[in-house]
């Protein structure tokens, strides 16, 4: 089997494509990304000797970089591309609006050109906006609360109409927030403790209040892998732990295991628009033998003991050194 993991240099996907090339070895992965600042092929250093790995670089948006990467044939596109931190698209919605709903729907308009047989849509549970008590199912409205989760519900919904309307074999998945080795350091987790192996303080907003669900990258990507293998055309998967933590309460863990106290805490304005609580109902996803393997406290201890062990990768980020080498080495590819 072939396929094009765009968005393959990112946080999500390099973990993806890593986990592929391991537990797949009659895999090809094609990594199709734009680099831009979160997009980092240090993420898949160990994958550049492998033979069935390749980069390609493209931007979902563009037709002619889609179809010229699909040209060379493939059987299932998995689409990671995306604009995805909040803060960002509250500063620059149009980024999100290009990435996030014009990158799918080229991915789309190409699948249906080339015939591409199985289209995997890695979404977010931010399209369904905040529920105070009880779980967001599949078949909840979607009531998206800033640029972002709009934009990621809109290429959502252009998903199910290609499908509706063209019969494409397209597949929506819906994830709690994800955590672990490779995250770009602007996310909560690995800011805060990047933050604090620098001895920074670590901003909350508001009193930390907001629960979010978590999910360790390993076990989404099984979570992926199962969807390939048991998913059909118009299904629609929400991925979650039930695993439900404050951000308070991340806070608190990430400066207990660092040995630290909350001293390092700066309570911040809270962020406009800032939902309270994300919660699924993964049933669905679960009936098809899917089920979480890590417990959040395993899942952190090992993500911090990561970031601990691999300063060089973080700090040249923080820095802004590996944007520039990565600038130039990537130019003309």
């Amino acid at each position: 089997m072939k396929i094009i993991v765009t968005g393959g240099a990112g946080f999500m996907g390099s973990n993806f494509i890593k986990y592929a090339l391991k537990n797949h070895p009659d895999w090809q992965v094609v990594n199709f990304d734009k680099l831009t600042y979160a997009g980092n092929p240090e993420n898949l250093k160990e994958a550049e000797s492998n033979p069935n790995y390749k980069f390609i670089k493209g931007d979902i948006a563009k037709a002619t970089d889609v179809e010229q990467a699909i040209g060379e044939g493939v059987d299932t596109i998995i689409n990671y591309a995306a604009e995805t931190h909040v803060d960002r698209s509250i500063l620059d919605p149009e980024a999100f609006i290009r990435t996030d709903v014009l990158g799918t729907y080229t991915l789309l308009e190409a699948v249906k050109k080339f015939k591409v047989a199985q289209y995997i849509q890695i979404s977010t549970d931010e399209v369904y906006g905040s529920i105070e008590e009880g779980y967001f199912d599949e078949e909840s409205p979607f009531e998206p609360s800033s640029p972002y989760a709009a934009s990621k519900a809109g290429g959502d919904h252009l998903c199910r109409a290609y499908f509706k309307t063209y019969n494409l074999p397209v597949v929506v998945t819906h994830s709690c927030n994800f955590y672990g080795p490779n995250q770009y350091p602007e996310k909560l987790i690995p800011l805060f403790i990047t933050n604090l192996l620098e001895n920074k303080k670590i901003p909350v907003y508001g009193r930390g209040d907001q629960v979010r669900e978590w999910i360790y990258t390993k076990d989404h990507c099984r979570a992926i892998e199962m969807i390939l293998a048991k998913g059909k055309p118009g299904d629609v998967f929400n991925i979650g732990t039930g695993q439900e933590k404050q951000n308070i309460e991340v806070t608190k863990f990430i400066l207990a295991e660092l040995g630290l106290d909350e001293s390092m805490i700066e309570y911040v304005a809270d962020r406009p628009g800032h939902d309270a609580r994300y919660a699924l109902n993964c049933d669905r996803l679960k009936s098809l033998g899917w089920s979480p393997t890590l417990s959040w406290e395993e899942g952190m201890r090992r993500t911090i003991n990561w970031y601990k062990e691999n300063r060089e990768w973080w700090q040249k980020i923080k820095s802004g050194e590996y944007l520039e080498y990565y600038k130039k080495q990537y130019k003309n590819k």
